[in-house]
């Protein structure tokens, strides 16, 4: 089981970090031990300054696929979900500014939040989902998939020419505005639309 994740896919969060609009979906991977262990608490490592949270909309993967055409996306996932990408923005940027890999900045141990899923069938429109992060009661991110610069079938397009995916594998699709740092205590809960998916407290 793989965790392939989405970068700059809302362009409100693009325009937060300065980043440029891609031309094509940025994908990166985490290992399954990024997972966050189910009630867990998420400890903040002792390498990075500044853990940020990123709240991303996830599809989990429910055959085996390979090519697929945007057309028959549809087909290869039934459940969505809600996750946090917890990302080492101060050793992202140093790695960054060297031209290196930052694996070490987002697919430590823990780094990925895997909230309860939803079955696709009691969902109008998986790309018109409202989802939002509350940390200590304050919302503090809020989107739409439809504001996705990729949508859900045009990613499972892309990631399956590069990648074979396979059941199990859970796709994050990208985080909207308002990433922040996280300190000890934060209680973070994820929401689509009303309904609670996820609640940690931060260590």
């Amino acid at each position: 089981m793989k965790l392939i994740c989405i970068g700059r896919n809302y362009t409100a969060h693009i325009e937060e970090l300065e980043h440029a609009t891609p031309e094509a979906p940025i994908l990166f991977l985490k290992p399954d031990t990024a997972i966050l262990l189910k009630k867990q608490p998420f400890f903040i490592p002792d390498f990075s300054e500044n853990v940020q949270h990123e709240v991303e909309v996830l599809v989990k993967i429910n055959r085996v696929g390979k090519y697929i055409d945007k057309k028959f996306a549809h087909k290869y996932y039934s459940e969505i979900g809600l996750g946090i990408d917890f990302t080492a923005r101060d050793v992202q940027e140093a790695l960054k500014a060297k031209g290196l890999p930052w694996e070490t900045a987002k697919a430590f141990d823990g780094a990925a939040v895997v909230g309860k899923w939803m079955p696709k069938s009691e969902i109008t429109d998986c790309n018109s989902l409202n989802f939002s992060l509350q940390k200590n009661g304050t919302v503090v991110q809020r989107g739409n998939t439809s504001q996705m610069i990729y949508k859900i079938d045009a990613l499972i397009e892309y990631i399956s020419k590069y990648f074979t995916l396979k059941i199990g594998d859970i796709i994050f699709t990208g985080t909207p505005a308002g990433v922040g740092r996280v300190e000890a205590n934060d209680k973070l809960k994820g929401f689509i639309e009303d309904k609670e998916l996820f609640s940690i407290t931060v260590k």
